[in-house]
């Protein structure tokens, strides 16, 4: 037996528009940091060159060091992501998808 979803029901749902504002708020706020630091490599490479240079350990100098943070960097926000939308997000969601099949 298939379940039909009501979307009309779901749309006009005021825990959606919550769930909805809450999600995007937190999405464009992951957005704007993850935006920031991925433009600082770019920009540090250009406007501190001496900075990027400076060896840390061998060959390795900060300039590399942080290029590798960035992935470090893009892995922890997916994990906050994830940690988030299954302790928040998807509960919500489930919630608001179950009441709208029963009315």
């Amino acid at each position: 037996m298939t379940t039909t979803v009501n979307w009309a029901a779901i749309d006009n749902d005021p825990r959606f528009q919550a769930l909805h504002k809450r999600k995007t708020s937190f999405l464009w706020g992951l957005m704007i940091f993850s935006l920031i630091y991925y433009f600082l490599l770019p920009i540090g490479a250009a406007y501190f060159p001496d900075l990027f240079k400076i060896k840390v350990w061998g060959p390795m100098n900060f300039g590399i060091l942080f290029a590798l943070s960035e992935f470090v960097v893009a892995w922890t926000i997916a994990f906050i992501y994830t940690r988030r939308a299954n302790r928040d997000f998807d509960s919500m969601a489930a919630e608001i998808v179950r009441d709208s099949n029963l009315g």
